[in-house]
């Protein structure tokens, strides 16, 4: 079975046409072995691409601890980039992901991604928390450059506040008036991530919430650079939330089943 590379700012997925339904997608371990970085090819997660009959195709996304994960912003764009190099699209899309239905376009190099609506922004014993598609806790770190990511992020993935789920845990530092730098702990990974759309999405929107901070706002990752626009609503929801930035074709292969 052929497999393409993909990477969105460095957060980079196994995609695979799966449009026969031949990929054995109820083995985790395989899946988990295809992500690890030395027995395998190495990846953040594995992404299925699929028919559905109401959409140009459906994303089917797996944490590389291979489980079948929530949403991921930047798995979503790297799965239209693949769509757009399979010719199922030439512009404008719309498909079927775990959180629901998306839209994307295409920008040049950019894809711009259509994220959920988030209903609000809470608290959680002390700590800021959305939901945009995956669960995302939110800091903002003044020295964030030699802040403990790992060590941070995993305590409030794993703390009983939490539980049985987990979340996501994003750090973040303003850098001017319309620019902030984050950093990632991903939950299926365990890791610090090179990026996460979910995460940065809920950056931008707390950032709007709590420094006024004006759409879009511009997110620098240890992967490159992210652009999050949205529409605040008076009642703190948000809508018409774009998560937009570039896709990338690393390289293809052949696995064996």
């Amino acid at each position: 079975m052929n497999f393409f590379k993909y990477q969105g700012t460095g957060n980079d997925f196994i995609l695979i046409d799966d449009r026969d339904g031949q990929f054995p997608a109820t083995d985790q371990a395989y899946v988990e072995r295809l992500c690890h970085r030395r027995f395998g090819i190495g990846a953040d997660g594995l992404i299925l691409l699929q028919n559905d009959p109401d959409y140009d195709f459906k994303m089917v996304y797996f944490n590389a601890d291979g489980a079948e994960g929530s949403m991921c912003g930047n798995g979503g764009r790297c799965i239209v980039r693949f769509a757009h190099d399979l010719g199922l699209f030439e512009r404008e899309t719309r498909f079927l992901a775990v959180d629901g239905e998306h839209t994307a376009v295409v920008l040049g190099d950019d894809i711009s991604l259509k994220m959920t609506n988030v209903t609000g922004i809470g608290d959680r014993d002390g700590l800021t928390f959305l939901n945009t598609g995956s669960p995302h806790v939110v800091q903002f770190i003044d020295d964030l450059e030699s802040f403990d990511v790992v060590a941070e992020g995993r305590a409030i993935r794993y703390s009983s506040t939490f539980q049985p789920g987990g979340t996501n845990a994003n750090f973040a530092q303003v850098i001017d008036d319309h620019t902030v730098f984050v950093r990632t702990y991903e939950r299926g990974v365990e890791d610090e991530t090179y990026s996460c759309g979910t995460g940065v999405t809920a950056v931008a929107l707390v950032a709007h919430q709590q420094l006024t901070m004006p759409d879009p706002v511009s997110i620098q990752t240890i992967g490159g650079n992210l652009r999050v626009s949205f529409s605040p609503e008076s009642d703190g929801r948000f809508t018409a939330i774009h998560l937009i930035g570039p896709a990338k074709r690393v390289y293809e292969g052949v696995l064996t089943i």
